[in-house]
């Protein structure tokens, strides 16, 4: 049985400067850079990465977003708001990530689960296919994205944890509400989420 850790989203548009920037992403992006760095092969056998990849995810970019289905320009695919934050990057490049798994190049994609490495694998699939049973799931933001792939990896028949210390949500009613979402579908929590 193996442990993975998923790191959802820490890319420049969603820190401090992005087009949707979440307060504490960069701090969060730093922090999970030194989780890998100091619990990789220890603590986890895999670490993986989710990337917000959009070409034209039709509805989910909008002048009058509602921030819930639809939002502003981000993360759009070859630009600067897509990479990996400064933060986390070096983590990515100095090979102590896995893989890399991108979502939402044609739809709004919050979930890392419908995402796909290069070579077209699914998340589910790959880990399935290391013999990982139990994932740890950490990023931006806690009431979106990774509440969604934290709900996806449970339905994908994985046992799973949000650590609430390496991830930062975008608004506090929001987050208490993913909270409720976890606690019903079986989601493990441990940490205590970062100041809002």
């Amino acid at each position: 049985m193996s442990r993975g850790l998923i790191v959802v989203d820490v890319q420049n548009d969603f820190c401090e400067g992005g087009s949707v920037p979440v307060a504490g992403g960069a701090r969060i992006a730093a922090a999970i850079a030194d989780l890998i760095e100091r619990s990789a092969g220890d603590d986890y056998q895999y670490v993986v990465a989710t990337r917000d990849h959009h070409i034209d995810p039709g509805g989910h970019f909008s002048e009058t977003p509602d921030f819930q289905d639809s939002f502003p320009v981000h993360c759009v695919a070859g630009g600067q708001g897509s990479e990996f934050h400064p933060g986390f990057a070096p983590t990515v490049t100095s090979g102590k990530v896995d893989a890399v798994f991108f979502k939402g190049a044609h739809s709004a994609s919050k979930s890392g689960f419908e995402g796909a490495d290069e070579q077209g694998t699914p998340l589910a699939d790959w880990l399935r296919a290391r013999g990982v049973e139990d994932v740890d799931v950490v990023g931006i933001a806690t009431d979106h994205c990774v509440r969604a792939t934290a709900l996806d990896a449970v339905a994908a028949g994985f046992r799973a944890r949000v650590r609430l210390d390496y991830s930062v949500g975008v608004a506090p009613h929001t987050t208490a509400e993913a909270l409720d979402d976890f606690q019903q579908a079986g989601v493990a929590v441990s940490g205590v989420a970062p100041a809002q």
